[in-house]
């Protein structure tokens, strides 16, 4: 109940923040005094974080991101302001550089880090692009407070490092070579390079000619959504220390995208994304945006979301914004509200905002990918509402047939195995998991027209009221194979279940798997009820294989709660009705 609350009053706080945007008039953004304050009263928090003996940031296992933090205190050593204290502080200066003492330490020869993560885990060495990104980023900013013999030390690992990634790292179009090149031409500035800034000026125009017209990057087939984010700050960046107005148009174009794709409480959507599924939190958009009129008007939006779900701006982004960043006029950003339909240019994707529903359905799918970061396109509805956020949805995973919204065959011969760190990601036998061709309908009843190897399928959703959302399920159920439909539905771990039968189950580390009878006619959960058709499941804890753990091991905060609904030769169809209560 109380998590019900805090839910509400989160929720109440957002539409009071939208509405208020929705009244006002486009005006300039200016955001560098308040930021260079904030930045300032953060220096002391942020240089608490440092061992001084080490020069190492941040706790428990230590990581080469950890002195990540070193680039918000050389901006806020090189930003004069009345309202910035550490302006040329020795303090802060030295903290900067034992930061990148610290790095030289733990360096490999050739300039590259071991990989690790806070769970202990190893992954090989890498020329890691945030950190170098940072670190370059904080040499421009100090250099010249720095001792010929501080500047001597730092030059000669940076060149190591940067020769490594100029060398070996910018051979193919994926986020982490597009951060390193960005961080490659600061290096040719700072160390009289030209050809590394040369190299990285060739490879920022092949990420600008493999950008799709639609606005986004991809990585296989689709949009990458969240980790859009790294290409545009990469832009952002880049952009402002070569002035190379070749990249001005790829920045247009993924300024509009990925402003469209945020749910009304400026959460990202994660429905058409091809490697990460949802989280929650409002997404602060990097200092990319604020080089268009657009781009400011959606940053000004996505700042007074987070400003009313009492978050804060984190040190590192506020120095991009000052350091990289262009305050400016306005201009209005993507409607979320009234009765619209917007289609990606593609085709391919279709977001519905129907009074305070929100749905998005994407037609993107290809064949199962082998690579472990991008995920099966197999779950392709997310229904949201301004109370409750994500209801239904979630994304994509892998190893799991029952995230998709349709399976033809056996759904046991896909399985995560405990412990395999080099998983087959192939179904063991005669499984459709996810469709070979998929399609919009773009007019209401919006929906999704879906083929698994001999059967059609459908998703068609109706928004009825403000309170009211139809959801058509339909199969062909002509193939002779199991045929079955699922709702992944978004829980509150360790809530509880209502059923029309009166049993409640909690969301916890026990399993269940309860039939239509047991169930009776609906299911309530967190504010929502959905009727349940006769025949169907519920399942619980449905967990995904998660890439970013060596085993892919997945917790119940990451797991749906599915309905399954089987399809059968004399059983077509099947009508759900959602509801808020």
């Amino acid at each position: 109940m109380k998590a019900m609350i805090c839910l509400s009053i989160v929720s109440m706080l957002t539409l009071l923040a939208t509405q208020a945007m929705s009244n006002e008039k486009p005006k300039a953004l200016l955001f560098k005094d308040e930021f260079i304050r904030r930045l300032a009263d953060a220096v002391p928090g942020v240089l608490q974080t440092q061992d001084p003996k080490t020069g190492r940031f941040g706790t428990g296992i230590w990581i080469v991101q950890d002195q990540n933090a070193m680039f918000s205190l050389a901006a806020a050593w090189s930003i004069q302001s009345p309202d910035n204290p550490y302006y040329h502080s020795d303090e802060v200066l030295q903290a900067v550089v034992s930061a990148g003492d610290a790095l030289i330490a733990d360096m490999n020869p050739n300039g590259s880090w071991e990989f690790r993560k806070k769970d202990g885990s190893t992954w090989g060495p890498i020329y890691m692009p945030w950190t170098y990104s940072a670190w370059i980023k904080s040499y421009a900013l100090i250099k010249e407070g720095m001792s010929a013999d501080q500047r001597a030390k730092w030059d000669e690992a940076l060149t190591r490092g940067f020769t490594g990634i100029s060398t070996t790292c910018l051979d193919h179009i994926h986020n982490i070579p597009t951060n390193q090149a960005c961080a490659l031409y600061i290096a040719g500035q700072i160390l009289n390079r030209p050809e590394w800034c040369k190299h990285a000026t060739e490879f920022m125009a092949k990420v600008v000619a493999k950008q799709d017209p639609a606005g986004f990057w991809s990585e296989n087939y689709g949009p990458v959504v969240r980790y859009g984010s790294v290409y545009t700050d990469a832009f952002c960046v880049y952009y402002s220390v070569s002035h190379d107005d070749t990249v001005l148009p790829a920045i247009k174009k993924a300024t509009d995208f990925y402003s469209s794709v945020i749910y009304p409480n400026g959460e990202i959507v994660e429905t058409v994304d091809e490697r990460n599924g949802y989280h929650t939190g409002v997404a602060f958009p990097n200092a990319m945006y604020t080089l268009t009129p657009e781009g400011r008007g959606y940053m000004r939006r996505q700042w007074n979301l987070l400003t009313a779900a009492g978050h804060n701006i984190g040190p590192d982004n506020m120095a991009n914004y000052l350091i990289y960043g262009q305050e400016g006029p306005t201009a209005e950003s993507v409607t979320q509200s009234g009765d619209t339909t917007y289609v990606f240019t593609d085709g391919k994707g279709l977001i519905r905002r129907k009074g305070p529903w929100f749905v998005c359905l994407s037609a993107y799918c290809c064949p199962i990918p082998t690579s472990r970061w991008i995920q099966d396109r197999q779950n392709f509805m997310s229904i949201y509402h301004d109370k409750l956020g994500v209801i239904i949805g979630g994304g994509n995973t892998k190893l799991q047939p029952l995230w998709s919204n349709f399976t033809v065959g056996d759904t046991s011969l896909l399985a995560h195995a405990d412990g395999d760190q080099a998983p087959d990601f192939l179904p063991k036998g005669p499984l459709f998991h996810v469709p070979s061709s998929a399609s919009l309908k773009k007019t209401d009843p919006v929906g999704l027209n879906l083929q698994y190897g001999e059967e059609r399928c459908h998703i068609f959703v109706e928004p009825l009221d403000e309170k009211t959302m139809l959801i058509h399920l339909q199969a062909s159920a002509d193939s002779g194979m199991p045929v079955e439909g699922h709702i992944t539905l978004m829980p509150e771990v360790e809530g509880i279940v209502r059923t029309a039968s009166g049993r409640e189950v909690v969301l916890g580390k026990e399993p269940f798997d309860l039939t239509s009878d047991e169930i009776g006619g609906w299911i309530a959960h967190r504010g929502w009820k959905l009727t349940i058709p006769q025949g169907a499941r519920l399942v619980w804890p449905v967990l995904p294989h998660n890439p970013y753990r060596k085993d892919g091991s997945a917790t119940p905060e990451e797991a749906r709660l599915v309905v399954c609904v089987p399809f059968s030769t004399g059983n077509h169809k099947a009508e759900m009705t959602l509801s808020i209560e």
